[in-house]
């Protein structure tokens, strides 16, 4: 099945200029979904994660039926503010400005392997920043991966660890 077929295309979304990849078209059909979430499995598997974490908010969509999938847990990246309790934090500058994602404080233990997942790559600063914030509470991330991938902003770049996207957009 070709994936591609299932994203809906939205130009000048959310302003001129900018070509959305609409993923609620693939959430939709079922068969496309399921053949979704199977390749997603099978790339994150090799990696034998303890723990999934979505990032805000589209990959929260991708990650938690990964992690049920895999048997493993899941936790969320957030903006700030969002999450109860205590939270750990990590700043970083993307393409507009300084951001920040948090996750709470008990979410990982030392050690445990997570994948960092998100339904969209684009310049990599937030997965990247992801990254840097488990890392900062001891887990070991082996990789991450999403369902796209825009390949003429090189985010991949961004990453130091392997990079799984079922479909890659060049332009």
């Amino acid at each position: 099945m070709d994936l591609k077929d299932h994203i809906r295309e939205i130009p000048d979304f959310p302003k001129p200029g900018i070509l959305f990849y609409d993923i609620s078209t693939l959430l939709a059909h079922a068969d496309a979904w399921q053949v979704t979430m199977g390749r997603m499995a099978k790339a994150a598997r090799v990696y034998q994660p303890d723990v999934i974490a979505g990032v805000e908010s589209r990959g929260f969509l991708v990650a938690a039926p990964l992690a049920l999938k895999l048997g493993c847990g899941f936790i969320m990246v957030r903006k700030p503010g969002k999450l109860p309790g205590g939270t750990v934090t990590h700043t970083y500058q993307n393409e507009y400005r300084e951001d920040t994602v948090e996750i709470q404080d008990n979410a990982v233990e030392p050690g445990q392997r997570v994948i960092v997942v998100d339904d969209l790559l684009a310049t990599g600063g937030t997965m990247s920043a992801s990254i840097s914030l488990l890392r900062k509470v001891g887990a070991d991330v082996c990789a991450a991966a999403c369902i796209i991938e825009l390949g003429f902003l090189k985010g991949r770049d961004a990453i130091d660890v392997p990079v799984h996207a079922l479909m890659t957009y060049d332009s």
